[in-house]
């Protein structure tokens, strides 16, 4: 690769150009600042004319194969899900990434983190560790990540004059996705107790006094606002989360403990991931999901198909 992402003008490459990988192109792209991305998504899948579309209204070049990224690109972004990151950056690292940076902000374990380093490092990638701290839509570019690597302080200066909201979390790997996966497990696991409790508080009628005696306790919490969001970030991407909680539990087992909470979350959040996939969360009126619904509808629509299966 000629350029070199420290010293030369940053052409960035998105892998995955999901909700996250159009968001970081719209904003980088809105600057003058060149994206190109790949999807494995754009190999004949039915998200493709969409992407397709999306790109040509934004600026974007969408290339044809990783390849043809790691060639372009000189600074790599992975926004793919949990699962597919190691896999992504094995490919990547079977390229040429000689003045090229990686930056992994998958919600990932440390030692998952570790294993890409040292593929993309050994292909001549500076490898540097993101963790994103919340929810990317309401903060797009400027939602707040944890850096990691020897290059982290290098990256976050010519991250944060793009406008994003970068602080170096430790020159050591690890510790940033530490940071994020410790994270995960209280609020993803937060989901997953609610939904639980709620829908069984729904079938024995006890809703109102449960939901009652969490105000009491904890009067500074909007139960009914934050059960009601619980739910739908669950229904629209309980898979997403399932994966991420994984790699959590992941994170826990490292430790030498047994993962028994991470691993549960995870599995409810697959569970419900794939009852909005059945259908059973989608609206009659509109016929897409259902948009803000309250919890105490999810929670009902739940127990039916509990009922006829």
């Amino acid at each position: 690769m000629s350029r070199h992402w420290i010293t030369d003008d940053l052409h960035f490459g998105i892998i995955g150009y999901g909700e996250v990988g159009k968001i970081l192109s719209e904003d980088l792209v809105s600057q003058g600042i060149a994206v190109s991305a790949f999807d494995i998504a754009l190999l004949g899948s039915e998200q493709s004319q969409a992407m397709l579309m999306h790109a040509a209204q934004h600026g974007v070049t969408l290339l044809p194969d990783l390849a043809s990224l790691c060639k372009t690109a000189n600074f790599l972004i992975s926004a793919v899900t949990a699962h597919q990151a190691l896999e992504v950056a094995s490919a990547c690292a079977s390229h040429d990434l000689q003045g090229c940076a990686y930056m992994d902000i998958n919600s990932v374990s440390p030692s998952t983190k570790a294993k890409s380093a040292v593929l993309l490092e050994s292909a001549g990638a500076s490898f540097i560790e993101a963790s994103v701290m919340t929810s990317v839509p309401p903060y797009r570019i400027r939602v707040p990540m944890l850096l990691g690597g020897l290059l982290a302080e290098i990256a976050r200066q010519k991250l944060g004059v793009l406008g994003f909201s970068c602080r170096v979390a430790s020159d050591r790997l690890g510790v940033a996705s530490a940071t994020k996966m410790c994270r995960s497990i209280i609020i993803k696991g937060m989901e997953a107790l609610m939904i639980e409790a709620l829908v069984s508080a729904r079938h024995y009628g006890v809703e109102e006094s449960v939901i009652e005696s969490l105000y009491e306790t904890f009067p500074g919490v909007d139960w009914e606002k934050e059960s009601t969001y619980f739910f739908q970030r669950v229904i629209q991407h309980g898979r997403r989360r399932s994966e991420e909680v994984r790699e959590a539990a992941i994170t826990v087992r490292d430790v030498g403990l047994n993962s028994h909470l991470a691993s549960g979350t995870a599995e409810r959040q697959a569970w419900m991931a794939e009852l909005a996939d059945k259908g059973i969360f989608v609206s009659q009126h509109t016929g897409g999901p259902e948009q803000n619904a309250n919890w105490r509808h999810a929670a009902d629509n739940i127990l039916q198909s509990l009922r006829e299966r």
